[in-house]
């Protein structure tokens, strides 16, 4: 495998902090990494070397293969507010990008003299294919509004046009500073699988546990300014980490051993000190060093009281909400139960946010009642994060709160004590909160949250910036937690592990309620999809005469109704290519209006994805 990327002796420091220092690596061609450490400890300042956005502190060299397309997809992607999705989009193409916009406004203008010379310029620079791969990306990413403006974009559908970008690239290799964040579970599946079957190679940043463990083959992690590698998967990583830990400990304790037995030597005859040998006064010292090392791993500590939870939980009786035309929520009913545990999902923009406003009380309903119980206290974790003040410092944002905190067993604790249990020491305490990393905000805004004590957690995507040893924690504490919880999260490891049935958000307002886990709801919704299919290929078999198959010898016998969705197959397939290739036609004529041109593209991503679902389901009958 061709080597891609060497870095050699590289280092970050802020202040007396170091990050990491004089580490090397190489990546391979085809390799698919996922980077992973505790928040604040140079995950994203490893990226930004990468990238050429900032540099090591004392030399080093990071040296990318000659001739190979680099992607990189920042955590926040900078934007023209003022351009609109699709000047935004195809402005990043070069010179191709001028062709296509004078195409564009000459079929909005409907000057056929400019049309002409615009389509010549179009087949010059083979302006139709990148137009139609545009359109299909933005598409398959559901970014269908190419006349809205980027500043108007929802953080969803701004981080799905970064993706769209960096797809565009059609790059050797990508790197990804947390690509899953502020996307709904569709295009966090769309995009992994999009990784599973690119042949690019990847190094990312991420916190979602099922997508790296879905598609890395190898794990960096940077541990006390050191880099270690790990062949396999995030589960295969977990196991190898322990036994490095464990061979580690044991190198320790052999050192110390050793050390006790060179003390006594180094410290017999001091008078005569000078005449000991040299190189085994300077081994004693490196033997020092060696048993100093300290193991010990600083893990967020959460340890807070819950308030008594009441019969009264939260009562919403026929809830309605409506912004304009649109429905937000539809005749809403539910009684919350004590100890509840619920995982809130649904498409974004499907209304999620707004229910939560609805239930702590920002927003009011346009028709129905929510009654809140006597003892309930809400603690709502907002998808925002933190609210500071300019200069406001670590220490002041929990002080204006309490100087004190109960906790779980009853005794009252100090802010400090806390700040302390939440990773924050105390030579941090005195830092501006501007200056933290945005992992390090979450952490203390969840502190921030917890401190009041509340019975009834509110999480609106809580994992968003948290590294994925903290998300442990917080799963393990929102386990054991004595109250309610309702959390909206795209995070599929998450839900799985903190909630027991889900509310379904879908578009018109209507919500359905799901008992299980989000794993066994995704597999609820195949098995569905699979069914519907096969309804419709059975139902269309029905009232189709049915045509002599290329059958090859079957390791076993099709069954009647097997046999008839294959022969149903093996026309829709032909169709659904003939279709394509006319609508690929279509799009290349330069006869098409905008809004026909946008039907087209559209049309064509349907098909592509119809296509796949029948050739799977064809290849699938063909083995039997």
């Amino acid at each position: 495998m061709a080597s891609f990327l060497q870095v050699e002796n590289i280092s970050k420091s802020y202040g007396d902090k170091v990050l990491f220092e004089n580490i090397s690596f190489n990546i391979n061609e085809g390799d698919k990494i996922a980077l992973i450490a505790p928040n604040g400890t140079g995950k994203s300042s490893l990226l930004k070397i990468l990238a050429g956005i900032d540099s090591s502190d004392r030399g080093g060299e990071v040296k990318f293969m000659k001739d190979i397309k680099v992607a990189f997809l920042d955590q926040m992607t900078a934007f023209n507010s003022q351009n609109t999705l699709f000047d935004e989009v195809y402005s990043r193409l070069g010179d191709t990008y001028n062709v296509i916009r004078n195409y564009e406004k000459a079929v909005e203008q409907g000057d056929e003299r400019a049309i002409s010379q615009a389509m010549a310029a179009m087949d010059a620079a083979d302006g139709w294919s990148a137009e139609q791969r545009i359109k299909q990306v933005l598409s398959s990413l559901k970014l269908t509004n190419l006349n809205q403006r980027m500043g108007e974009l929802s953080g969803g559908e701004a981080k799905r046009a970064a993706i769209a970008l960096m797809m565009l690239q059609d790059a050797d290799f990508l790197v990804m500073d947390e690509p899953t964040n502020h996307l709904d579970i569709d295009i966090i599946e769309f995009l992994e699988g999009y990784l599973q079957k690119s042949r690019c190679t990847l190094l990312m940043v991420t916190h979602d546990r099922y997508f790296l463990d879905r598609i890395c083959n190898t794990i960096f992690e940077l541990d006390r300014g050191e880099l270690f590698a790990y062949r396999g998967n995030y589960s295969e990583f977990l196991a190898k980490r322990e036994e490095r830990y464990t061979n580690m400990q044991a190198n320790i304790d052999k050192a110390r051993n050793l050390l006790r037995r060179e003390l006594e030597w180094i410290r017999s005859t001091p008078q005569a000190r000078t005449g000991k040998a040299r190189y085994r006064i300077n081994a004693f010292y490196d033997l020092k060093d060696k048993a100093a090392v300290s193991l010990a791993r600083r893990d967020v500590a959460i340890d807070v009281a819950t308030s008594r939870l009441g019969g009264k939980i939260i009562d919403c009786e026929d809830v309605t909400l409506r912004f304009g035309e649109r429905v937000m929520l539809d005749d809403f009913s539910y009684k919350f139960s004590r100890y509840e545990r619920v995982g809130i999902v649904g498409r974004n923009g499907a209304g999620k946010s707004t229910f939560l406003n609805l239930l702590t009380g920002v927003l009011q309903p346009d028709k129905g009642s929510i009654e809140i119980g006597e003892t309930l206290r809400i603690g709502y974790y907002r998808q925002q994060g933190i609210s500071f003040k300019p200069g406001q410092r670590v220490i002041d944002v929990v002080r204006e709160i309490a100087e004190t905190v109960k906790a779980a067993d009853g005794h009252s604790i100090s802010v400090t004590t806390m700040l302390n249990q939440f990773l924050f020491p105390p030579e941090s305490h005195s830092k501006h909160v501007e200056i933290l990393s945005g992992g390090e905000q979450r952490r203390l805004y969840l502190l921030t949250i917890l401190m009041r004590n509340p019975n009834f957690l509110i999480l609106d995507e809580p994992t968003n910036d948290l590294d994925i040893i903290t998300l442990n924690i917080l799963e393990e504490y929102l386990m054991q937690f004595k109250g309610c919880l309702l959390i909206v999260s795209h995070d599929r490891c998450f839900l799985d592990k903190t909630v027991d049935h889900l509310f379904i958000f879908n578009e018109g307002g209507a919500v359905k309620d799901f008992v299980g886990q989000y794993s066994e709801y995704r597999e609820y919704i195949r098995e569905e999809e699979a069914a519907q299919a096969k309804a419709a290929a059975e139902k269309s078999a029905k009232t189709t005469k049915p045509t002599n198959s290329h059958n090859t010898a079957p390791r076993r016998k099709l069954s009647y109704k097997e046999q008839r969705e294959l022969e149903q197959l093996e026309q829709d397939i032909p169709q659904l290519e003939q279709e394509k290739a006319e609508m690929e036609a279509k799009l290349s004529s330069g006869e098409l209006s905008h809004d026909a041109l946008m039907e087209c593209s559209a049309r064509i991503a349907a098909i592509i994805e119809e296509l796949e679902i029948k050739e799977m389901r064809w290849l699938e009958l063909s083995e039997i």
